[in-house]
């Protein structure tokens, strides 16, 4: 193998110093490749030949006068270069066949999550994995769009402007932040919370002019911390009032463990982070499309890609439908940016194109996210007083939209606030799908899937959380999707119609075992007052809530009114019904949901997060009647080994001929069942 490694240690200035002779719409005015590994995974071919990785930086530059830069919060107070631009640089990583003859055309975006890529683990297992993308001949591109990551080896980040006010003065606007579940001893804390993150620094050192207050619950009397009882410094060396920093709190008596602390302040200086939105756009534009940067340096996709395909998951999944539902997959030059897109286990937008926002959130109390119109097709929204609205509303006016799959699991439900997507905030009919959409949703499935199997095992525990973990996977499925839709852009194949919950069919319901039909089982938890509360916020009036951008001016958040989410109905062995259910969910050996309930900490009996639960059958008939369990044991199922494996194949066929899974991946699993020890 031949590896090549050089770094290039330019002065930002200095680049952009060169890119001043750019045409005046160059949007990319310079990429560089400092790391090449040629070819890459020791020369394993794949099936499409030896790949190649390819790291570097883009540098590029927004004009705040186009229209389509129009949306971005703040950027016009951004400086400008002295042609009167907005410069960015990001990271970016890419990989690719070396020999161009066998690779497929279509370019996969890979978008970073947090700054992590994940789509190569959640397809293929890892890197290399089994080389599921690699034996397709896709190259594979990731990029940084979080102006907030901290910059670091293997991270994809964005280095994005910070606005400032026309003189120079520093602009600034409230912030908040909350800690709990600290451990005990714990002095102080950064202002970036338990995020690891570019801080927003605090505006003035004086406390008085700032609230910190404590409470023993979420709904608990809320108790002001003194002024005097606290201050913006670090206190890990040096005793309170430690070191003053204003990106730092410390506590004269320490952080108590079971409070919660909420933190309000003034804070200054915030990054223009919707720059990550046209920054994707740009440099995803440029490698389809461009055939050289502005000085010359060619790019190393020139002419190969026809298509281009975007995955998101989580919260890289918002991105997807942010960026989409702000117009940002149509280039400054008009033109398509993806072709296709997945916004997986993705249940809101991300909260980033406004004033001091806070991207890597995860629908915590108070975090913006569901304020942003939730459905793709323009629908009203009466219960929140909004215009009617949808995600592919700007992209539909320019033809833009690329086409879309909708992938999700039960723990978006219960955790991420997901019904209002499907059925709006009245929660009273279904949204029709737009014909470009299709949605696919995983029954009984945690956060991003289970690690699968097919044998009966121990339960492990869920660390926090009270039940185990849930093992129902979703990445056998989400492969053949991929393929699907991949198919349905490049060759117009029409990929398996839309399989998800529908109001109309009596799938939603309320978030009560009753409602849903989840069975009774002694010791075990009911589902009860463990959905996420979706609350309508008041982040005042300059904030722009269908499209989640502007200035919050109101932290904490006037909470107005609860909308109302609905789950899916149950079976009688309390497993979901409807969607794309998984092999191990039709041969079940269990009770696999999307809740749980956290054990212990500040949050103890709540929800616990986007964790999925698992409730085991009983081995035999005998030990079920003995605790009271009413679902059949796995005698009752299966009477023989060979039962349980004939339900699996049944389940593998059904799949594959629906092309919700690949054959050999049934064949896979066909393996596991006759190895596996289910009635053995």
């Amino acid at each position: 193998m031949v590896r090549f490694l050089h770094f290039r240690f330019e002065v930002l200035v200095a680049v952009f110093l060169l890119a001043l002779a750019a045409p005046a719409d160059a949007k990319i005015v310079r990429i560089t490749i400092e790391e090449r590994e040629s070819p890459a995974y020791a020369g394993k071919d794949f099936g499409a030949g030896p790949y190649e990785r390819l790291s570097g930086h883009v540098f590029g530059e927004l004009d705040p006068s186009d229209p389509k830069n129009a949306i971005i919060t703040d950027l016009q107070f951004a400086p400008r270069n002295a042609r009167g631009m907005v410069e960015y640089s990001a990271t970016f990583l890419l990989l690719r066949p070396i020999d161009a003859a066998k690779a497929s055309g279509v370019l996969i975006y890979d978008v970073p999550n947090r700054g992590s890529r994940l789509l190569l683990g959640a397809l293929q297992g890892g890197e290399p994995g089994d080389g599921f993308l690699f034996r397709r001949g896709h190259a594979i591109l990731a990029s940084g769009w979080q102006g907030d990551v901290l910059p670091r080896p293997g991270v994809q980040s964005l280095l994005a402007p910070v606005a400032k006010n026309p003189d120079g003065s520093s602009i600034t606007g409230p912030v908040l932040v909350r800690y709990s579940d600290l451990p005990a001893g714990t002095a102080s804390m950064p202002v970036t919370g338990l995020l690891p993150r570019r801080p927003y620094l605090a505006a003035s050192l004086d406390t008085s002019k700032a609230l910190l207050t404590k409470r023993a619950t979420e709904e608990g009397a809320v108790i002001p911390v003194a002024p005097s009882e606290w201050a913006f410094a670090n206190c890990a060396a040096q005793p309170f009032p430690g070191v003053p920093d204003p990106g730092f709190v410390c506590l004269k008596q320490g952080f108590e463990p079971g409070l919660l602390y909420e933190l309000t302040y003034t804070a200054k200086d915030p990054l223009v982070l919707g720059t990550g939105f046209a920054a994707t756009r740009d440099t995803v534009s440029f490698f389809r499309r461009e055939t050289a940067d502005a000085a010359g340096t060619a790019n190393p996709m020139a002419g190969r890609i026809r298509n281009v395909v975007s995955l998101g998951i989580s919260q890289s999944g918002n991105f997807v439908k942010s960026f989409i539902h702000l117009g940002f997959n149509e280039d400054e030059q008009g033109r398509r940016v993806w072709d296709g897109a997945d916004d997986h286990i993705a249940a809101r937008q991300t909260p980033m194109n406004f004033r001091f926002a806070v991207p890597g959130g995860s629908a915590g109390m108070y975090e913006p996210g569901s304020e942003a119109v939730l459905w793709w097709a323009d629908a009203p929204d009466p219960v929140r007083g909004r215009k009617t609205d949808g995600m592919l509303h700007r992209c539909g006016l320019t033809g833009s939209c690329p086409k879309i799959f909708e992938t999700f699991g039960a723990a978006e439900f219960w955790g991420l606030k997901m019904s209002p997507g499907l059925v709006g905030t009245a929660a009273k009919a279904d949204i029709p799908l737009p014909p470009q959409v299709r949605r696919y949703y995983f029954p009984g499935t945690t956060h991003g899937g289970g690690r699968g199997g097919l044998n009966v095992q121990i339960p492990s525990g869920a660390g926090r959380c009270v039940l185990p973990e849930n093992p129902n996977p979703q990445s056998d499925s989400m492969r053949a999707l991929l393929d699907a839709l991949v198919d349905w852009v490049a060759k117009d194949v029409e990929p398996p119609p839309s399989k998800y919950p529908k109001l109309e069919q009596g799938q939603l319901v309320r978030a009560e075992h009753g409602a849903m039909g989840f069975p009774v089982i002694p010791g075990r938890p009911l589902p009860d007052q463990l959905l996420n509360t979706f609350y309508e916020y008041d982040f005042g009036p300059q904030f722009n809530y269908n499209d989640l951008s502007g200035v919050i001016t109101v932290q904490p958040p006037v909470r107005k009114q609860i909308i109302p989410g609905l789950v899916p109905k149950v079976d009688a062995d309390g497993n979901e019904v409807g969607g794309v259910p998984s092999v191990q969910h039709q041969a079940p050996l269990g009770t696999y949901l999307g809740w749980n309930v956290t054990a212990s900490g500040f949050y103890k009996g709540r929800g616990c997060g986007f964790v999925g639960g698992f409730i085991p059958f009983a081995a035999t008939r005998a030990e079920r009647l003995a605790s009271g369990d009413p679902r059949p044991s796995l005698e009752e199922r299966y009477p023989t080994h060979e039962a349980f494996v004939e339900a699996v194949r049944a389940a593998a066929a059904r799949l594959v001929r629906d092309r919700f899974l690949l054959k050999e991946d049934a064949d896979r699993l066909m393996r596991e069942a006759a190895t596996s020890n289910v009635r053995q």
